[in-house]
């Protein structure tokens, strides 16, 4: 009777063991009874009746599938490989998972055939050079087509992006010359600038050095008129109507700043200007020889 009993015992114990789920932060649990749904199972602990309730778990976090490369024909009939990644995850609701488990067959699948499908619809409408110019617009055009075809599954598509478009090796080749040689036409372009501000740059220096030299020439040209001016002044003051005077002066002048000796003779008028310019008063000579005879 107690051998009975303490089989009773661990046969309960084992049954409430075998019954023990624990579902973690990162899933939410569908609970079957006899095929049918049972219960929504959030995380922590959960006890099943074994062999009649299934627990199925399910991931809510974000995940990644991969749309394997394929060949895609564009518009301009040039086969391109084209490769792309599908991140998505499962809204943690109970009706979202529920979605996700009862809706789609296996969603990872059907989200890579589906990328792929809408890839070749999209990429096949444009040109290699446009595909590979336009990725954002490719990458939103299928982020939305997704969406859209997703929306009963229970999952929400986060993001997309394209892996690559290559094309075939020798339009590759080809594509690389151009980009070369509309970089070298830039750098051309460039040093052709750069030489014509260098150009203008000097040519301006030139131009400024050009007014500075003719502005001197300006200020030189009007000190000697003013020059001028004030020995016309002086000529009419000293010299008027005596031309002669005016050269013998002038060639005094010249003849001193030569340190040459010049005989002026006494009593002529040019000894009362040199004089009188320099503050001195002539002598009268003829006064000085009349006293000197009367005194003998």
């Amino acid at each position: 009777m107690e051998t009975s009993f303490y089989f009773i015992i661990a046969g309960v114990i084992f049954i409430f063991f075998l019954g023990v789920r624990i579902v973690r932060p990162t899933h939410r649990g569908l609970i079957e009874r006899l095929g049918k749904y049972y219960h929504f199972a959030n995380p922590g602990f959960h006890w099943i009746i074994p062999f009649i309730d299934r627990l199925f778990l399910v991931n809510i976090t974000e995940q990644m599938v991969n749309a394997e490369s394929q060949e895609i024909i564009t518009n301009d009939n040039l086969n391109a490989s084209v490769d792309a990644q599908v991140y998505f995850k499962v809204i943690e609701s109970e009706d979202g998972v529920k979605s996700s488990q009862y809706s789609v067959n296996n969603y990872k699948w059907q989200i890579v055939n589906l990328a792929r499908t809408t890839l070749r619809n999209i990429i096949g409408t444009l040109t290699l050079k446009s595909a590979n110019s336009e990725r954002g617009k490719i990458n939103a055009e299928l982020h939305h087509t997704l969406c859209d075809e997703t929306s009963t599954w229970g999952i929400t598509i986060v993001r997309t992006e394209l892996k690559e478009i290559d094309p075939p090796k020798d339009v590759q080749e080809t594509m690389n010359k151009v980009v070369k040689a509309e970089n070298e036409k830039i750098a051309a372009i460039d040093f052709a600038t750069a030489a014509e501000t260098f150009a203008d740059g000097e040519k301006r220096a030139k131009i400024k050095e050009a007014e500075g030299f003719k502005q001197s020439k300006i200020l030189h040209a009007e000190g000697e008129a003013e020059a001028i001016r004030l020995v016309n002044e002086a000529a009419d003051k000293f010299f008027t109507g005596n031309a002669q005077l005016l050269k013998k002066l002038e060639t005094v002048e010249a003849s001193l700043k030569l340190n040459a000796k010049i005989v002026i003779p006494t009593g002529t008028e040019l000894v009362n200007v040199i004089g009188e310019m320099a503050g001195v008063l002539p002598l009268n000579i003829k006064k000085d020889n009349r006293e000197i005879k009367e005194g003998k």
